[in-house]
């Protein structure tokens, strides 16, 4: 694809120029994970003794959001360590975008050095399409991104292709991840059995940004995860959806409205894979408090 060079300002803000300047974030992100140094972790735990953040996190997404407002300062940002900032003008502008970060998906990986993380960072327009998404992940040499009826593209190590998603044919592979929450654990185990029914073996690698990203390019057949954050899924369903992968989203709160609580994000499941896995899993799972797209 070709590159869209110089700052993307309010008036440049066409699909490629967010695509460009999302690669330019996350390959900002991506560059402190490659700096992983063990001794300079300063990890904490945030919701368990399983879910860290480490000053790389926090370093990653502020890179990132120095990209970001370099080139669109009036653009609204949503990131996992940060919070949301919401700078002034007006609110309803349309072509104030708004942005979600996930500086480092995949942190007790990075933190045990198994090679599974990434810096994603994905756009959304005032009407809240996901525009541009692109997921960065260091250790492996590789990077995936995706825009608006452009395709969804990967660069592993320096080789470029355009992503189609799985093949048929060759027997199931199903990707999840479980929940930091003990109750909604429980719940994911026991619906395990029904979910690997038609495929042959499972993958938990422990990142959802690039469990999609796998899905896009064919690694993986399929994914489905209950609790998912916005920031977890943005970049990596539109990956999966461009490569032509049925995607479901959560419905969720709308982070500028104060959401999702606990209790509805906890409930809310993220699917790609064959459309009619997307269906079952959809009438299986979703719970009352997600309204389906």
């Amino acid at each position: 694809m070709t590159a869209v060079p110089g700052p993307v300002g309010a008036a440049s803000a066409s699909v490629p120029a967010l695509l460009h300047l999302a690669r330019q974030a996350a390959a900002a992100g991506a560059a402190v994970l490659a700096r992983r140094d063990p001794s300079a972790f300063e990890a904490g735990s945030k919701s368990s003794d399983s879910d860290w953040v480490t000053a790389f996190d926090v370093a990653a997404e502020r890179d990132v959001r120095g990209v970001i407002t370099d080139s669109r300062p009036h653009d609204i940002i949503t990131g996992e360590e940060l919070g949301t900032t919401v700078p002034p003008g007006p609110a309803a502008a349309s072509d104030r975008m708004r942005w979600s970060i996930d500086p480092l998906d995949g942190t007790t990986n990075f933190i045990r050095g198994i090679v599974y993380y990434g810096t994603s960072v994905a756009v959304a327009d005032a009407n809240g399409e996901w525009l541009a998404g692109v997921v960065h992940a260091p250790a492996l040499r590789r990077v995936y991104w995706a825009s608006r009826g452009g395709g969804a593209w990967r660069n592993d190590d320096g080789a470029v292709r355009r992503l189609s998603g799985p093949i048929a044919g060759r027997g199931g592979l199903l990707a999840t991840g479980f929940s930091y929450d003990p109750s909604t654990r429980s719940d994911q185990v026991r619906e395990l059995a029904d979910l690997l029914d038609g495929f042959g073996d499972l993958r938990r690698l422990g990142s959802a940004a690039l469990d999609l990203c796998l899905v896009a390019d064919g690694t993986l057949d399929a994914f489905v995860e209950r609790g998912l954050n916005e920031h977890d899924y943005a970049a990596g369903a539109l990956i999966a959806a461009e490569a032509g992968v049925a995607v479901r989203r959560p419905d969720l709160t709308p982070m500028l409205d104060g959401g999702p609580g606990d209790a509805e994000r906890l409930g809310a499941v993220t699917v790609a894979g064959p459309e009619d896995f997307v269906h079952a899993v959809t009438g299986a799972i979703a719970r009352s408090t997600e309204r389906p797209r």
